[in-house]
């Protein structure tokens, strides 16, 4: 049929050809180059802005013609028509393949026949990525070796490495052309020394590739590190006081997990099981005294090493409670001597020891009124005690004075010897007050 319409073509009268020719000189084919990633569809566009009924045809880089105007040429169901006029001729190609890409043509046949080229650019999507060389536990401290690699892209890929969320830059990159001479594999290598911080860290490869619409393809390796155990032992109070109870706690951390534990005193067994309960992580001692003074050790193990903590216990008498009390004097003699003294301070020393009730408000201040009460009482108490003996004293005296006097009446054979002798009386009275005094 195509060559048909050929042939239909010389057979136009020559003055027709000549009219083609004298107004097609202004007129250019007009085309772009196309991308589209493998297994897409590409438009080919082909523009004339002046066209005087003169035909437009493309072809692909191996010369077949694909489309002349609205006629199919090459029989390929991947190619269709999608627009067809004096001034475009767009065709698609779907399912793209590496293989289509090159040169494509759009003839306008003019006289002569004037051309323009597009290239059709077909991008190799990269393969999902693959991580290699992780092998399950890695022990603490080891050299670890991960290689990511990738296939099929088309140009060459990009990898890039994170861990944690950040990026590692220190990486080899190896690029290789496939077998197929238009697509590359790509490959990178990490190294890195691990410890127990990588333990279930995400390693990730991320492939970046111009296909790939900004949305690139990973492949992810968790860490599974191996390590000794990490040892920490916790007291329930950070002050043991005697007669309470005390739970030492061992906390370990280790990968394999170290269980159980082993606790001792002093480089020896407990000496104590009845009191010294152990359970699980935990060491419970029900009630303390000063022999559990000593230092504990809480040893953890598992398959990679042994680790140990200590804890030195040191047992604190319980605090005395000082409550206030009242004295009541006792009076044994007469004579009493009571001292009383009261300072006053405006301000509190530190070093100042005070007693006060219990009972009183938290915070109260103010000076303690049961023991002026007190000391009021026992002054008023000393005071008619005083009295009282002083009347009693002075009644026994003044009897004292009266019998002398009339002691010495009595004996005296006149008056005047009566009063000689109640003087004498009252001089040895005055002398045994002196002396009694």
């Amino acid at each position: 049929m195509f060559v048909f319409f050929l042939c239909n073509l010389s057979l136009v009268p020559a003055a027709a050809s000549k009219n083609k020719v004298k107004g097609s000189q202004g007129q250019f084919p007009l085309t772009q180059n196309v991308t589209v990633v493998e297994g897409g569809t590409a438009i080919l566009t082909c523009r004339v802005d002046q066209n005087d009924n003169t035909s437009l045809q493309w072809s692909n880089p191996a010369q077949q013609t694909l489309y002349f105007d609205d006629k199919k040429a090459l029989r390929d169901n991947r190619i269709e028509l999608v627009r067809a006029s004096w001034h475009e001729l767009s065709i698609s190609v779907s399912d793209v393949s590496l293989s289509d890409e090159g040169q494509y043509t759009c003839s306008l046949f003019t006289m002569p026949v004037k051309t323009s080229k597009a290239y059709l650019t077909v991008l190799g999507v990269p393969e999902k990525p693959q991580i290699s060389g992780f092998s399950s536990p890695v022990m603490e401290g080891d050299l670890m070796q991960l290689t990511c690699k990738t296939s099929g892209s088309k140009p060459a890929a990009d990898i890039r490495w994170f861990k944690n969320d950040k990026e590692i830059k220190d990486v080899k990159y190896l690029k290789e052309e496939d077998a197929n001479r238009k697509t590359f594999t790509v490959s990178s290598t990490l190294d890195f020394r691990v410890d127990r911080s990588d333990d279930g860290v995400a390693v990730i490869c991320r492939v970046d590739h111009e296909s790939l619409n900004a949305t690139p393809q990973v492949a992810m390796q968790v860490l599974e590190i191996h390590y000794t155990p990490s040892v920490k032992i916790i007291p329930s109070t950070p002050f043991p006081q005697e007669g309470q109870p005390l739970i030492l706690t061992c906390e370990s951390k280790g990968k394999p997990l170290p269980e159980p534990v082993l606790w001792t005193k002093d480089g020896g067994e407990l000496p104590d099981p009845d009191r010294m309960v152990v359970s699980g992580r935990e060491l419970n001692i029900l009630f303390l005294n000063k022999t559990d003074n000593g230092t504990y050790r809480c040893e953890a193990t598992n398959t990679i090493g042994q680790s140990s903590a200590e804890y030195v216990l040191i047992v604190h008498d319980v605090p005395n409670t000082l409550l206030p009390t009242t004295i009541i004097p006792s009076l044994t003699t007469a004579t009493v001597t009571t001292t009383v003294a009261i300072t006053t301070s405006p301000t509190t020393s530190a070093t100042t020891s005070s007693i006060r009730d219990p009972n009183a408000l938290a915070g109260q201040t103010g000076p303690d009124h049961a023991l002026i009460g007190g000391i009021v009482a026992v002054v008023v108490f000393v005071t008619l005690c005083s009295i009282f003996l002083l009347g009693r004293y002075l009644a026994r005296h003044k009897g004292t004075y009266l019998t002398n006097e009339a002691k010495g009446a009595e004996d005296a054979p006149d008056a005047d010897t009566a009063i000689i002798n109640a003087e004498g009386s009252q001089v040895n009275a005055e002398e045994k007050k002196e002396y009694f005094i």
